[in-house]
């Protein structure tokens, strides 16, 4: 459904005229119903003045015949209505498939929308075009057919005044080219009012959706005022242009209220004349009188002519949305694989400036490969490449030997998952959001797999804790981003595709989180091939090779710690990221080679907190706190204390008496007698 549309955005030309007539043929046989009736209604509208100049004239002439005329008239009266009826019918259908049509085209280039980043429009205003301005163009269908018909009642009335006087249609002629000036003029107008009239509206509604997501920032900020002035900031604006659109009506409906009496006098006038000298009836005065208010009626086309220019606008401003890129599939299906990936000279600009550079990478299947590089250096555009969220402009991306672009949907979305680092939560509950990476709903998705997906993103314990466990509805479940994160890991390890590809979407968990994730990743998951866009050093430590990102160039690739001894720079990086780098943070941070393996090393913290070898393999040695605050292998497994972290609780006596000194927390703070902890988990 989409792809007459997206042709018809992006030819050269009137896009929005041709996008209006992809919209009119929506209507299907209902636009041909809107023919019909309009120009079935507009015939009758022709014959009414005749007929009711005949009865007249039948009354007149001693009431010959005068029921025969009478009946006419009723019967064309009743035809009318009729029509108009069913009109409005055929109207309110096709504007309701054409507003679909345009909706569905918007959505589906929204959601498939491949640039890097996000669209430079604002939500808001993506919003606003979605609901008003495919509305606008959605109904073009009635307002083009009525407005083509116009022309009709115009001709008609100068056939019909011709037929009764030569004289009478020459006077209305005359007057007809101050008509067409007028409605040019209106047009113009209109037309450019309507469209700033609907950017204004989307920048509007973009300032209030981005005031109503940031409220909590605001109300942190205290700039509740500030914001409320942002946001209304358009509407004065909004109220010129709304004046500007009644003005220009007001003045069209004035010149017409002028133009059309005039008109009439002048025809009457000759009509007059005519009647003096025995060349019309009466009947037919009365019918001229009548052709001319139906030839001169500007009422009807003005309104036409406005909502008009309004479907223009519209379709103007869906157009903006159509010409998008979108990704086309192929038709070719997946052969059976491990999973090798192959970027062969992949190459990306954004905004004038080339983010990817000749990119050329080989990650064997079922390997675990890192991507690591400092701010803007690509990671993520790469990785989006890597599974096809994004085409390169040059180059080719290939899975086990296939191109991607030649893969269709279902094939290449089957094989690759993916969790972010923001991720959005679909579905009604908390199961179905893991479901979803199934890319079923929950009913239709194995309770076991879901639960499995959890415990390996280390949320199930969490969800367990609510009254209503997986089937809590995501609207009622407080989430932190931690919380949030892990669900979206969930959701991907639920995929059962051979590529998984996390785009930093770690960097909300603690460490100890972290640390048991990045377990499941390169223990359970090994037979998939994972791309992890890292920044910490014991992230890129666990992947199997490290490929670092320089300027959007592949700079070296090799194992993390082959990197960390041998180029400084590598380590600035983790430095720059908010990592372990050389010489850590600062004062009481962790010194030089801290995570040269991904673990503490000597002299790991320079106020002696950690000793040598505290983190070996992960796990607190004897004596890791010289104060005593972790006490000997108080990390067991990746608890505190025995037991102590069991099922991702605290359990009594966690952290007793002194557990952190000089205020943290004192005398059992998080003991049994803590609320937050109290819970234990089966």
């Amino acid at each position: 459904m989409r792809q007459p549309l997206e042709s018809a955005a992006r030819l050269p030309g009137r896009a929005a005229d041709r996008i209006l007539l992809c919209t009119t043929r929506e209507g299907g046989a209902w636009t041909a119903v809107l023919v019909i009736t309009a120009l079935f209604s507009t015939a009758a509208q022709i014959l009414f003045p005749a007929f009711l100049g005949k009865a007249l004239d039948s009354a007149l002439d001693a009431g010959t015949g005068v029921s025969g005329w009478v009946t006419g008239c009723l019967v064309i009266v009743v035809a009318m209505a009729a029509a108009d009826a069913l009109f409005e019918l055929a109207a309110g259908t096709s504007a309701a498939r054409g507003t679909a049509l345009l909706r569905r085209s918007m959505l589906g280039t929204l959601v498939s929308w491949t640039g890097p980043g996000t669209p430079r429009t604002g939500a808001g205003d993506l919003v606003s075009r979605l609901v008003g301005s495919a509305a606008e163009a959605g109904g073009v269908a009635a307002v083009l057919v009525r407005a083509a018909v116009s022309v009709v009642p115009a001709a008609g009335s100068v056939v019909a005044l011709w037929l009764i006087d030569p004289w009478l249609a020459g006077t209305f002629l005359l007057g007809l080219p101050a008509v067409v000036l007028l409605l040019r003029a209106f047009t113009r107008r209109i037309s450019d009012v309507s469209t700033r009239y609907q950017e204004t509206q989307g920048r509007l509604a973009s300032a209030l959706l981005e005031a109503l997501s940031g409220r909590r920032t605001i109300a942190a900020a205290g700039t509740a005022d500030a914001e409320l002035r942002r946001v209304l900031r358009e509407l004065p604006e909004l109220n010129r242009l709304g004046h500007g659109m009644w003005l220009a009506q007001t003045q069209a409906a004035g010149r017409t209220a002028l133009l059309t009496p005039l008109l009439e006098i002048a025809v009457l006038s000759v009509a007059g004349f005519a009647l003096a000298d025995g060349r019309i009836t009466v009947g037919e005065m009365l019918a001229a009188a009548q052709y001319v208010a139906i030839g001169s009626g500007l009422g009807m086309t003005t309104m036409l002519l406005g909502r008009l220019a309004r479907a223009r606008a519209g379709a103007e401003r869906v157009r903006g949305v159509l010409a998008q890129p979108v990704l086309d599939y192929g038709d070719r299906r997946l052969p059976p694989g491990p999973g090798r990936l192959e970027l062969r000279d992949v190459r990306v600009a954004a905004g004038g400036e080339r983010v990817l550079d000749g990119v050329d990478l080989t990650v064997p299947g079922g390997a675990c490969m890192a991507l690591v590089g400092a701010s803007g250096s690509g990671k993520s555009l790469l990785a989006a490449v890597a599974g096809r969220l994004a085409d390169p402009d040059a180059g080719d991306v290939a899975l086990d030997g296939t191109p991607l672009r030649r893969l269709t949907h279902h094939d290449l979305r089957s094989a690759v998952g993916y969790a972010f680092e923001r991720p959005v939560l679909f579905g009604e509950t908390l199961g179905d959001a893991v479901a979803r990476g199934t890319g079923r709903a929950s009913p239709h998705v194995p309770a076991e797999r879901i639960v499995r997906a959890a415990r390996a993103a280390d949320v199930d314990a969490f969800v367990r804790r609510l009254p209503a466990e997986y089937r809590t509805p995501l609207a009622e479940a407080s989430l932190s981003g931690g919380e949030v994160q892990r669900i979206g890991l969930a959701r991907a390890f639920a995929h059962s595709g051979r590529l998984l590809i996390l785009d930093d979407a770690t960097s909300s968990l603690d460490t100890v989180t972290e640390h048991r994730i990045s377990q499941v990743l390169t223990g359970t998951l090994r037979d998939r091939t994972r791309i992890i866009v890292a920044h910490r050093a014991a992230t890129a430590a666990r992947a199997d090779e490290v490929v670092w990102l320089d300027g959007g160039r592949v700079r070296r690739v090799g194992p993390h710690h082959e990197l960390w001894r041998s180029e400084p720079e590598y380590r600035l990086v983790f430095r720059s990221e908010g990592g372990l780098g050389e010489g850590g943070p600062g004062a009481g941070g962790l010194g030089e080679g801290a995570d040269g393996e991904g673990v503490l090393g000597e002299g790991a913290d320079r106020e002696g907190a950690l000793r040598e070898g505290a983190f070996r393999d992960g796990v607190l040695g004897e004596g890791a706190d010289r104060e005593g605050a972790l006490g000997v292998e108080a990390f067991r497994g990746g608890a505190l204390g025995e037991g102590a972290f069991r099922g991702g609780v605290f359990r009594g006596g966690a952290f007793r008496d002194g557990a952190f000194r000089d205020g943290a927390l004192r005398d059992g703070a998080a003991g049994p007698q803590d609320d937050t902890f109290e819970k234990e988990l089966p």
